[in-house]
């Protein structure tokens, strides 16, 4: 299967920005990083959201790699952000990076957030990375302080996304959906499955955008010219999500 090209990303005559937006478990880089960069860099994204990156042992220099084997640098997040990494292509000029931890709940893993303001030609733009919760209401809780998040970093456009651990019809995905635009449900394109890789039964993987930003494209890039099955299947135990945007510029 060949998909329909996907935009490439441009900077549009009134300054607004076509942006391509990769989210992406890579499993604390466990598995075969050398696929994991051929995939990221075939998708050419602006942004890529990482889940679970490298939180011990000489973290930032795992991230460094990463970042430097996909054509990327590092951006924000990793074990300041408890799994949560954000890596942005030379396009994108920094304004303002935060990491966020959320609170422990006794027993469970440690959650965060890595968001980030940038500008990318004429867009200023919101980013944020999450992970969420296995554990249902904790999840629900999670979801409603990324809205929060999104909300508090002054920007009138914004993309979150990430492994949700959940799925479409969970309380936690819709709640997320009902206040941003699911961006696979807006625009479909490619595959819709994201876990596990080898046989995908569950949409919990997803990138999400305020409203004003418009949905060229959404899905996994299973088809995707330099993305081979081979790779998707080695890289980690979540396939990724790519997203094509038009980010209008700021007024």
């Amino acid at each position: 299967m060949v998909l329909t090209p996907l935009p490439d990303s441009r900077t549009e005559p009134d300054g607004s920005a076509v942006i391509r937006v990769l989210s992406y478990n890579v499993r604390s880089l466990h598995d075969d990083t050398a696929a994991l960069a051929r995939v990221i860099r075939a998708c050419a994204p602006d942004l890529v959201l990482v889940q679970e990156a490298p939180r011990f042992f000489r973290w930032r220099k795992a991230a460094a790699r990463l970042a430097r084997s996909s054509d990327l640098v590092v951006l924000s997040g990793g074990a300041t952000a408890a799994g949560p990494l954000l890596l942005c292509s030379l396009r994108a000029r920094v304004e303002r990076t935060e990491d966020v931890l959320l609170p422990l709940t006794p027993g469970l893993h440690r959650r965060g957030f890595a968001t980030a303001v940038v500008r990318i030609a004429g867009a200023r733009l919101g980013v944020l990375s999450c992970h969420l919760s296995l554990q249902r209401d904790e999840r629900l809780a999670q979801a409603d302080r990324l809205l929060e998040q999104l909300a508090s970093m002054g920007v009138e456009h914004a993309v979150a996304g990430g492994d949700l651990n959940d799925v479409p019809t969970g309380k936690a995905f819709r709640h997320l959906a009902g206040e941003l635009q699911d961006c696979r449900a807006v625009a479909p394109w490619g595959g819709e499955l994201t876990f596990p890789p080898d046989e995908p039964r569950k949409r919990i993987d997803a990138v999400f955008a305020t409203p004003g930003i418009e949905v060229l494209g959404c899905g996994v890039p299973a088809g995707l010219p330099g993305v081979s099955d081979t790779d998707l299947r080695a890289a980690t135990d979540h396939l990724p999500v790519l997203a094509a945007l038009r980010v209008p510029a700021t007024r």
